[in-house]
């Protein structure tokens, strides 16, 4: 079972894991089509590891948004910032 009390089916492959944690945050900032929307979601759905993940995430953004917001992040800092986290994801595998 999930960690939202949803009924896990088989894990999924180390492939989908790393694709669906290094498109997060188009999920959770709405940047995906409706196609990679529901395989992102069942990919959660499925995968516990993968959705505390996705949970800590989650919870980053609002903690960052509810500290700072009256200012935008800059376009190129934003960019910076994914880029390192993506690179510690890929170390952390």
């Amino acid at each position: 079972m999930s960690p939202d009390g949803r009924a896990a089916s088989s894990h999924p492959t180390p492939f989908e894991c790393s694709e669906a944690l290094l498109r997060v945050f188009e999920y959770l900032d709405g940047e995906m089509g409706p196609d990679d929307v529901s395989r992102v979601r069942a990919h959660l759905d499925a995968c516990a590891e993968c959705f505390r993940q996705y949970d800590l995430d989650q919870m980053v953004k609002m903690v960052v948004k509810r500290s700072c917001s009256q200012q935008a992040a800059p376009t190129q800092l934003r960019s910076t910032i994914l880029t390192k986290l993506t690179m510690i994801r890929i170390e952390s595998e």
